[in-house]
């Protein structure tokens, strides 16, 4: 794996606060560590002392030795990249990076965008699709921020050579098609991306990737949506740790929110406006507590939130919800027996946050996606 950027330390576990608290809140507590600053723009790395969850904060990605890089120039060559353009900042900036937009533009990826270690990907203030080509992938990777991209209609992709981090070619094997892609990867945060429309999911995280944080963003229009884990033989995703948080999923979504194999999800405060097949499902012993979200099922068809694989192996499921708000006949499975995984997410110091009542889920939640955001204001509407 990619070394770390600097080192930081293991700190003592704090549990979350009980679904007895609610602190209540127009914003969520991401939200509002910088969005009520008008001068934001002079202040944009202030952005990756916000995070929370399994990912902590990112103060990795800032301090002494960042690059500002802004990308002036949409166009893509998945060898030979130009400089001013996205992929030459993966490719030929070396160490931290902070990349952010000169303006309003559409990037057709020619090949997946390996995305490098200690960077973030900051589309605030412009509205910056990436679309109709291969989208991004995080392999072996640490310390990323990807932050207001609307990301949507990638399509499959064969296997070829691309260049990578340190402008190393890599050989990729062909790809299904997903918007934002994770392998052996962690610390990575996802915050306030619109995702829809791709032909596998949104967001896949597999191989051992590990301490994430899925937050703030509007997944819409898509089958099959988060997959945290790779497959039923891969052990390795025991240890995967994932925090989904703030999200609007929905309309037009039909399951995997998430669906999660082998390791834990803490799964809090999101809006479910509706699902196809199941909201929440796992297999092969995964750990799931939901926690003081709202659940808003569909007028017609299945008004279960869960859905567990069934198998022959004896596997357990450990879902458990706290504080959940359901309506329109939503109903949740909890497991028959909880072990104590579930109980508790063990956030550290740096990792814990307040959770907030179900019943203000709508306000916590109003503003998921890519934000618009004015010159001289404040970003408060989603696009």
């Amino acid at each position: 794996m990619t070394p770390w950027c600097t080192l930081w330390g293991l700190m003592a576990t704090i549990s979350i606060i009980t679904s007895s608290t609610c602190v209540y809140a127009k914003m969520n507590v991401i939200d509002e560590c910088w969005r009520k600053n008008p001068n934001w723009r002079s202040h944009r790395h202030e952005l990756a002392k916000c995070s929370v969850g399994y990912t902590g904060n990112m103060m990795n990605n800032i301090g002494r030795g960042v690059t500002n890089y802004k990308v002036n120039d949409p166009s893509d060559d998945a060898m030979n990249p130009k400089p001013g353009t996205l992929r030459f900042a993966m490719t030929h900036v070396k160490g931290k990076v902070w990349i952010t937009f000169k303006r309003d533009m559409n990037i057709t990826l020619q090949k997946p965008l390996l995305v490098s270690s200690c960077t973030t990907i900051d589309g605030r203030g412009v509205n910056v699709h990436i679309s109709g080509g291969a989208c991004l992938m995080l392999q072996r990777v640490n310390n990323v921020i990807i932050h207001s991209l609307r990301i949507h209609d990638c399509k499959a992709q064969p296997a070829g050579p691309v260049l990578g981090p340190d402008a190393k070619i890599v050989h990729l094997g062909p790809v299904d098609g997903d918007a934002i892609r994770m392998l052996s990867s962690s610390k990575i945060w996802i915050d306030h991306n619109t995702l829809y429309d791709c032909p596998d999911g949104l967001i896949d995280v597999t191989r051992g990737s590990t301490d994430i944080t899925i937050s703030n963003n509007w997944f819409r229009f898509q089958n099959k949506v988060m997959l945290l884990g790779h497959d039923d033989g891969f052990q390795r995703d025991k240890d995967m740790k994932v925090t989904v948080a703030f999200n609007h999923f929905g309309p037009h979504c039909q399951q995997r929110m998430p669906r999660v194999r082998f390791g834990y999800a803490h799964v809090v405060n999101n809006l479910y406006l509706g699902w196809g097949l199941y909201a929440i499902g796992g297999s092969m012993d995964p750990t799931i507590k939901s926690q003081s979200n709202l659940f808003i099922a569909p007028e017609d068809g299945n008004k279960e939130v869960t859905w567990r694989q069934h198998n022959e192996n004896g596997m357990s499921y450990n879902f458990l919800s706290v504080a959940d708000v359901f309506e329109n006949g939503a109903s949740f499975s909890q497991s028959r027996s909880d072990d104590g995984l579930a109980v508790k997410p063990n956030y550290t110091k740096e990792q814990i946050f307040p959770v907030e009542c179900a019943t203000k889920v709508r306000d916590l939640t109003k503003s998921a996606g890519a934000l618009k955001c004015p010159k001289a204001s404040r970003c408060s509407i989603k696009s």
